[in-house]
């Protein structure tokens, strides 16, 4: 399934720690939807987006899910690390994903 949400999509995004956490999450409202992003998962988006706008070499990343054999305390059990993949192959994933068709 391929979701797309655009601004006029959302109805609100709240972002904050729930009452007695003190891990921020991000909320995404639509019609028939509510997404719920975890501070680690948000984090590393907005550390990837920053890195994509801002670097001057830099185009396109990709995270994935890796669970490391070692983690610091208090980090989730998974993480969302870059990898490898050249910036050119991250941009043509991308825009394959983008532009297929859903029901092929």
């Amino acid at each position: 399934m391929k979701l797309v949400l655009r601004n006029q999509d959302i109805k609100r995004v709240l972002v904050g720690p729930p009452k007695g956490h003190k891990h921020v999450r991000a909320i995404i409202e639509a019609e028939d939807l509510v997404i719920v992003l975890q501070e680690a998962t948000l984090a590393n988006i907005v550390r990837a987006y920053i890195t994509v706008k801002t670097h001057p070499t830099r185009s396109a990343i990709e995270l994935k899910r890796t669970k490391p054999e070692h983690r610091k305390e208090g980090y989730a059990e998974y993480q969302l690390l870059e990898t490898e993949k050249l910036d050119e192959e991250v941009s043509e994933e991308i825009s394959t994903i983008i532009y297929s068709n859903p029901s092929s």
